[in-house]
């Protein structure tokens, strides 16, 4: 009896252990993964200006990151109106970045999005520029994406919405558009099928970390069941994400879809370099002009 207790207690001890580690880990992963910050580059900061801030407030649902009640959360956007005469008729974008610098440092990208047609909604996850400051998480990020795509259903229920996401972006994007069934199309940039794939494609792809992966962002077990046209983009030198990974992704998903490598392109530069096969694309596959 005594041998038995010793090994429950020992039992309890290793799983004590294995838990805590985890739960170490884990919080290692997101802050890795999402490197949340109020950062931003000079480029950015004057790309933004002009642009109005936005402010959404929701009640995070029970249980998404403590386990307890329904917290409020505060998300930060930026929001840019469609600069053309029918801009009250434009289409809309929600625009969700990827990781390390918060949404001002994507306005130039934000702007490029504006001058193919769209007005467009930016967001910055919880724990990024002046959103709710905590650490993010891949179930997080996809609520967050979720608040401010019901936010911009309410403000423009009459208005064609789009999802957009680059880099980690990308799976965020393709979550909300297998939750939501409003979209008119979803539309991602340098993006992945899952972490562990970029994992595996970088230098420590030799290293078997698989397993120990809890952020997965498994994009391509998902994109199958978007209701809506997806349009992948990915540029040519993108040595971040491999291009493999984005035309992957986009071999799992089902029609209508289409992708365009923007060959030169890099993960930061492609939708400069490639406005003229963006503005194509738009057009053949949602009928853009």
């Amino acid at each position: 009896m005594k041998k038995l207790h010793l090994r429950i207690f020992l039992a309890f001890l290793v799983t004590f252990a294995l838990l805590t580690g985890c739960a170490t880990l884990d919080e290692k992963q997101r802050a890795w993964i999402f490197q949340p910050s109020d950062r931003t580059w000079s480029g950015g900061l004057m790309a933004a200006e002009g642009m109005e801030d936005v402010w959404i407030d929701y009640k995070a649902k029970k249980g998404a990151l403590t386990g307890g009640d329904d917290y409020p959360v505060r998300l930060h956007g930026l929001w840019l109106e469609a600069d053309k005469p029918q801009a009250s008729k434009a289409p809309v974008m929600l625009y969700l970045h990827g990781a390390r610098y918060n949404v001002t440092g994507s306005a130039p990208r934000i702007r490029r999005m504006q001058e193919l047609g769209f007005s467009v909604l930016a967001i910055d996850y919880r724990g990024f520029g002046k959103s709710t400051n905590e650490l993010p998480s891949e179930a997080s990020a996809y609520e967050d994406a979720r608040a401010a795509w019901s936010w911009l259903a309410q403000k423009y229920p009459d208005r064609p919405r789009y999802i957009f996401g680059h880099s980690l972006g990308g799976p965020i994007a393709i979550d909300l558009a297998t939750e939501v069934k409003d979209e008119s199309g979803t539309i991602v940039e340098g993006t992945f099928t899952s972490i562990a794939d970029v994992v595996a494609s970088s230098r420590w792809g030799w290293m078997p970390v698989s397993l120990l992966i809890t952020q997965r962002f498994e994009a391509v077990n998902k994109v199958g069941k978007i209701g809506s046209p997806l349009l992948v983009v990915h540029g040519g030198q993108d040595q971040l994400i491999l291009p493999d990974l984005g035309r992957k992704l986009y071999e799992a998903a089902v029609e209508p879809k289409l992708f365009v490598l923007v060959e030169g392109g890099s993960h930061h530069n492609t939708n400069q370099i490639g406005q003229p096969q963006y503005r194509e694309a738009l057009a053949r596959l949602f009928a853009l002009k």
